[in-house]
């Protein structure tokens, strides 16, 4: 029975707890529209189209970080070097980037990456999972981009999320 109204004790305390946070008062009324609330909203949590990660190897990642960290700490340098120059050296533009990963996550990862590094900004993905829209501060040439975040981000992502 209990299983049947509360299907994840864990999701339910932390969706009552949640709201106790988030309205910073602590009252019989609040936990009572806490617990209203940590019953109601599984149901319809469960509902969504849930695509989940499968975790491939994870061998690439400590190379994956520490290739991120160094690209960020570079493209800091540079976008400031841009920034301090002549307005006329900077080139930003849009890239349609093709995507050979399909799944959900690591397209997150890949966004996040790109957005993470200064000088570029995920921007937008297409429709189909297909494509993802990439502005860049400094274009300077667009195939060589592509194939750069290819070989350094997404190649490691196709072995982690297979």
């Amino acid at each position: 029975m209990m299983k049947r109204w509360i299907p994840s004790p864990l999701l339910f305390v932390n969706i009552v707890v949640f709201w106790l946070l988030m309205v910073s008062e602590f009252s019989l009324q609040q936990l009572l529209l806490g617990v209203v609330l940590g019953l109601v909203i599984p149901p319809f949590a469960a509902r969504l189209d849930r695509e989940f990660a499968r975790i491939g190897s994870l061998r690439p990642v400590p190379r994956l970080v520490l290739v991120l960290l160094w690209d960020i700490l570079l493209s800091n340098i540079e976008v400031a070097r841009r920034v301090l120059g002549r307005e006329k050296d900077i080139h930003p533009g849009f890239i349609w980037y093709p995507l050979e990963i399909q799944n959900i996550h690591a397209i997150a990862a890949l966004t996040s990456f790109i957005t993470l590094t200064p000088g570029t900004v995920s921007a937008a993905i297409s429709d189909d999972r297909r494509y993802l829209l990439i502005h860049v501060f400094n274009l300077q040439g667009a195939e060589e981009q592509i194939a750069d975040i290819k070989r350094r981000y997404e190649e490691p992502l196709k072995v982690i999320f297979p």
